[in-house]
């Protein structure tokens, strides 16, 4: 019974065209050691090109030039009846622009964004080693989301 289960499973990720992404034809191949994300600015960008060369590689010689601009901002979400805050919403949104490296054409232009919360409940220095946690966080899903993009669009 698992063997029919198997060769059904197969049979129909055949006949709907499903290529893995990184297969021999996958988009994931096309971008893997060729995107050279543009160097950031401060710590926040710093922590999303490093999550960025995890995910597609450090290139060698690039065919791609990914340039990312981030804006964060943070929303108080939880006030105490003292009025102190005891919870933040870290927001993130990174727009990107993929363009081949010898001609400066782009290819894809898009947005994407998120968030994070984190606890600001005991001291100053707890309150902000979570910041800076949420931060990281927040740099790896919006990483993410933009390799999933570009892994998912026909290049």
């Amino acid at each position: 019974m698992t063997r029919i289960c198997a060769l059904l499973l197969c049979l129909t990720l055949s006949a709907c065209g499903f290529t893995p992404v990184y297969g021999p034809s996958g988009a994931g191949t096309v971008l893997q050691n060729r995107v050279l994300v543009d160097q950031p600015d401060d710590r926040v960008g710093f922590l999303l090109v490093q999550r960025l060369e995890e995910r597609l590689g450090r290139p060698n010689a690039p065919a791609f030039r990914l340039a990312v601009d981030l804006a964060l901002r943070e929303e108080a979400r939880a006030i105490d009846p003292d009025g102190d805050i005891r919870r933040f919403h870290l927001i993130g949104s990174a727009t990107y622009s993929l363009s081949e490296a010898g001609t400066g054409t782009v290819m894809r232009t898009d947005v994407v964004d998120t968030f994070v919360g984190y606890s600001a409940t005991g001291t100053t220095v707890a309150t902000l080693a979570a910041r800076r946690d949420a931060q990281e966080r927040l740099m790896v899903i919006l990483a993410d989301q933009i390799v999933l993009q570009l892994q998912g669009s026909a290049l």
